[in-house]
């Protein structure tokens, strides 16, 4: 018990060293907080996993270039009035029909097409986006992780060295965890403060507060309805309240009226309002493929593409369709129109590329996976990269693509955990495979074999010393044992070893060479 105690203080002291030496100022409020990482290195982070981050979910917006435009130099302005107005701030709008925003550290932000067609002007999406640059601006995100990171104490065990130590070792941690670390739901406090500075920040830039506070109304009006796209998406990490609307108004009561631009923004969105009903198409398409009624999703995509034709993503949807029908060759042609509609988003190589593999068009369809995995590193392109490195005998690259390839859940996951598996077999056999034994008096050798891995085994091929002594070998036997062991079974065989009028019975090493696991 005394051991516990003095562990437990020792962690304490180890938590409030480690807070004393990462305090900093928030370039927002002035306030000082905790953060265990350096600006330079939250910035590093964010341009890391800017990319990656916009390519699952949707890739980039490409239908109307005008569109990306405009809202990056609203952006742009509200971001020289902001705090940190050095910071290398971006500003993209995702092909992404869920209505959602967010801001990775470093002042990379992202707005999805679905959001903006629920907002009415400029000073809405000013709204959007100076809350998204305070999250930035005021290192949320840094602060977040710090917090999630003491709470481990383990964590703070490893921090006995320097702050700079502890802040590499949690750059290196964040690198791993990407985007999914940072895009966590934040905590109240950041919220309110987030919708609090944004309005002044809409304000410097000569944006009505009102913006704000109408886009918090809509959004609380929406939750009240439940719309399913809205729970999943924006409320997930800004959830709404009657609390934050009536924050925003009395902020925007201290503050000087603007603009609203609806005329130029409302001209800005033309072109998504015009395709809003080919990508509501397109949501029915996707309820429909999840009923398995491939028929009725082209259906609903034939809409989609006829009003809007450039949208790639229609036409990989398309693909999927005649794939769930067995019509390869229409798939085929689907992906290969969608890779020219869009060259540079990650799933168009990966959807053809999976096809063309599990046709039997290896090589072609290597390619196309490896361009995917370039452009999005993803469990699925692991795993075809996993086979592909197996097949060259490159079996240490293999086993760290297949164990990505884990993540991939369903029967992509159960065929890589069975490669890994096999793979462990070729390399360490005796890992699941226990064989003992020796030769009895009458030159018989008794053999026993369990099977401890989760699969069915054959093909043992095992290899018998007889010892001379303990060090020296006086005969070695190969020998293969064909018969099939169940996974977790254990079955005994007898040889003849040819050995007769044995006056001691001789000492035996045996050791399992290799197996083959059965299909």
């Amino acid at each position: 018990m005394k051991m516990v105690g003095v562990g437990c203080r020792f962690a304490a002291v180890l938590v409030v060293t480690l807070m004393i030496q990462s305090c900093s100022v928030n370039p927002v409020t002035g306030k000082t907080e905790l953060s265990l990482m350096s600006q330079r290195q939250e910035i590093a982070l964010g341009s890391k996993n800017y990319s990656p981050s916009r390519q699952s979910q949707g890739g980039d917006y490409y239908i109307d270039p005008a569109l990306q435009t405009y809202v990056a130099g609203v952006g742009q302005k509200l971001a020289a009035v902001s705090d940190q107005p050095d910071l290398p701030y971006e500003f993209i709008v995702l092909n992404n029909s869920v209505p959602n925003a967010w801001a990775l550290p470093g002042g990379k932000i992202a707005i999805n097409r679905g959001l903006l067609i629920y907002l009415e002007d400029e000073s809405q999406l000013a709204a959007v986006l100076a809350h998204e640059i305070v999250h930035a601006a005021a290192r949320h995100g840094a602060s977040q992780m710090s917090r999630g990171m003491l709470a481990n104490l383990g964590m703070a065990a490893i921090a006995v060295g320097t702050q700079n130590q502890q802040s590499a070792k949690m750059f290196g941690l964040a690198s791993q965890l990407g985007t999914a670390a940072w895009m966590a739901k934040y905590g109240r406090a950041d919220e309110f403060e987030s919708d609090f500075y944004g309005m002044d920040y809409m304000a410097r830039a000569g944006y009505t507060p009102q913006g704000a506070v109408e886009l918090q109304q809509t959004f609380v009006k929406l939750s009240e309805g439940r719309q399913e796209d809205f729970m999943s998406g924006l409320f997930a990490s800004h959830p709404p309240s009657i609390k934050r609307v009536e924050a925003n108004r009395a902020k925007a009561k201290t503050l000087p009226e603007g603009k609203r631009y609806q005329q130029r923004y409302q001209a800005a969105i033309a072109q998504l309002k015009k395709d809003a009903p080919a990508y509501q198409a397109q949501k029915a398409a996707l309820t429909a493929l999840s009923k398995n009624q491939p028929r009725q999703a082209i259906s609903e995509l034939d809409k989609a593409v006829a009003l809007q034709p450039k949208e790639a993503s229609f036409w990989l949807l398309r693909g999927r369709s005649w794939e769930q029908m067995q019509a390869f060759d229409n798939a085929d042609k689907a992906y290969s129109t969608a890779i020219k509609k869009n060259p540079s988003y990650f799933d168009v190589y990966l959807s053809r590329g999976a096809l063309r593999y599990e046709q039997g068009q290896t090589s072609q369809g290597l390619v196309d996976i490896k361009r995917s995995y370039k452009i999005l590193p993803t469990a699925k392109a692991s795993y075809y990269l996993g086979e592909a490195a197996l097949e060259a005998q490159q079996y240490e690259q293999a086993v760290a693509y297949f164990e990505q390839a884990r993540q991939a859940g369903g029967q992509l996951q159960q065929r890589a955990e069975r490669q890994l598996v096999a793979l462990k077999l070729k390399l360490q056999p005796e890992s699941f495979i226990r064989a003992t034994g020796g030769i009895d008096n009458r030159g018989y050798m008794q053999i026993s074999l369990a099977n401890n891995s989760p699969v069915a085994m054959s093909q043992f091929q095992l290899r018998i010393d007889t010892m001379a002594n303990a060090f020296q070998i006086r005969e070695t036997n190969n020998i293969l044992i064909s018969q099939t062991i169940a996974a977790g079974k254990t079955m005994k065989f007898q040889i003849d070893m040819g050995a007769t009028n044995l006056e001691t019975t001789p000492n035996v090493r045996i050791s399992v060479q290799s197996v083959e696991v059965v299909e």
